[in-house]
């Protein structure tokens, strides 16, 4: 796999009711943790439209499995 500094070539954008299901967490908490810093940024690619980092989410999700023990 061709990776960039920090994501694979095959990352996806994905629209918040994946982003839900991957992360386990609700809409809300998911903005509210961005907005904090401790979640990762969403991308616009145009018009009204977010999508996150399959990627970037991914590694959050590993991060808060890890910070359990």
């Amino acid at each position: 796999m061709t990776t960039t500094d920090t994501h694979p070539a095959d990352d996806e954008l994905l629209p918040i009711g994946e982003i839900k299901k991957i992360a386990g967490i609700g809409k809300t908490m998911i903005y509210r943790l961005e907005r904090e810093g401790s979640f990762p940024k969403r991308y616009k690619p145009g018009g009204y439209a977010s999508r996150w980092s399959r990627h970037e989410v991914m590694n959050w999700r590993e991060q808060q499995r890890e910070a359990r023990g």
